[in-house]
């Protein structure tokens, strides 16, 4: 006995349009855009980690993927083509690549580096087309003016277009009318749910639910009693609700900042793994004063050559923003994780319980001039390095960043070796790549 077909949610087609915009394979796309021999060739970026950021798409087609170690993609693939990250090339393109889709529409959300959101409700009349039309003529501009690949979902809410945007990558297309919506979520897996980690797809397992049809097809109370406002959104956003709109606006909000750095070679120097965690802490609370916020907890992590990470975390008497008041405590937890001898390839600073910067409210024993000396001279550092340079400025135990040995994954990449005539290493011109051939 068959099961009946799937009845429709809607007879809408496009109450609402949203296309989400998603790079292919980004980072190495754009490396074979600037440079087009690559084209066609398996390539890889990470070169500095050792650990592979992004695969090409002729790479991933032979196993090679995001996170593998790069001695070992190169055993698997000899013809391998490595190249560092270029980070602020990718920053161009991307910059590029969210003024195309401005073209089309001013409701654009940045949602990472690679992709994002466009709300293009009641553009039809504008552009004389349909919302296909207009989410292809956007998809064909930025390949053709970029030279890269982008995948674009067209539906009704964010949950939605994140799955069709990664329906049929690359160079994919895929919108989902309202009144097609149960014919789409049956063909996705509950793993591919935008919100949903391996723990609440563990508990969907549970209760029988395989593709995001099963879930949508329980009542939204369940949903609720299952996992609280989360599942409630989420059920909405499957059935083309619109819970969280296209927001333009730049992200001024946090509820944890963090700074992760993986180094160019794992070390069993102490003293330059600890400079490399004072530069996340210097970076992290400068990012915290930019926003005008202070924390209340801080988390520090270790990661050792194998991967195997010990965290720490400590609760600060008051909310703090002067990177020098936690230098103590920084080091303190430092000791309490390192272990001497063992090669270290990563630090990360996590900042959390994050606050409006109301002022200081002292503690009764605590030294209000010395506290407010390190405030001021925390923000006098800020402005020193945004004029001059970042870091310009910093702390002292940061100069043991010096001792950092020299090693081929630590070449850097061409925009970073050249500086053009007038360019320091602060104001640059936004020019991805100089090709002239004489």
């Amino acid at each position: 006995m068959t099961a009946p077909a799937p009845q429709p949610l809607m007879l809408s087609s496009f109450p609402r349009a949203i296309a989400h915009v998603d790079g292919d394979a980004f980072f190495t796309s754009v490396e074979q855009a600037i440079h087009p021999e690559l084209k066609g060739r398996p390539v890889v970026t990470g070169k500095e980690r050792g650990i592979i950021a992004c695969a090409s798409y002729e790479a991933k087609r032979i196993g090679i993927k995001r996170g593998l170690a790069l001695w070992e993609a190169q055993k698997q693939c000899p013809d391998l083509v490595v190249l560092p990250s270029d980070y602020e090339t990718y920053s161009l393109y991307s910059k590029r690549m969210f003024e195309i889709m401005r073209r089309y529409t001013p409701i654009v959300e940045e949602h990472s580096i690679d992709e994002g959101f466009a709300d293009l409700s009641g553009l039809r009349r504008v552009f004389h087309g349909s919302y296909q039309d207009i989410a292809r003529n956007m998809q064909a501009d930025i390949e053709a003016e970029l030279d890269i690949g982008v995948s674009i979902g067209l539906s009704l809410s964010k949950g939605l277009v994140k799955l069709a945007s990664a329906f049929r990558k690359p160079h994919g297309f895929t919108p989902v009318a309202g009144n097609h919506i149960h014919l789409f979520l049956p063909r996705i897996p509950v793993e591919k749910v935008w919100g949903f980690g391996p723990n609440t797809v563990h508990l969907m397992h549970k209760h029988g639910i395989r593709t995001a049809w099963d879930y949508v097809q329980r009542p939204r109370a369940w949903a609720d009693r299952l996992l609280g406002k989360v599942g409630r959104d989420i059920w909405d956003e499957l059935r083309g609700e619109s819970v969280f709109p296209v927001d333009p606006e730049e992200k001024t909000s946090y509820a944890t900042i963090s700074k992760c750095k993986t180094f160019t070679a794992p070390s069993s120097d102490m003293e330059y793994v600890y400079a490399k965690l004072i530069r996340n802490v210097e970076n992290a609370f400068t990012k915290l004063r930019r926003y005008k916020l202070c924390a209340r907890t801080v988390v520090v992590a270790l990661r050792e050559e194998q991967f195997v990470q010990d965290a720490v975390e400590v609760r600060l008497s008051r909310p703090a923003s002067a990177t020098h008041e936690v230098l103590p405590l920084i080091r303190e937890m430092f000791n309490e994780l390192v272990r001497p001898g063992v090669a270290y390839r990563t630090t990360l600073v996590v900042l959390g319980k994050l606050q409006e910067d109301r002022g200081v409210q002292y503690e009764l024993f605590e030294d209000p001039v010395r506290i407010d000396a390190m405030i001021r001279a925390a923000y006098v550092m800020d402005e020193v390095n945004e004029q001059f340079g970042k870091h310009k400025v910093q702390l002292g135990p940061a100069l043991d960043l010096s001792r950092e040995p020299a090693t081929p994954r630590g070449e850097g990449t061409w925009r970073e070796n050249t500086l053009l005539h007038g360019e320091t290493d602060r104001k640059r011109l936004a020019i991805p790549r100089l090709a002239i051939k004489v």
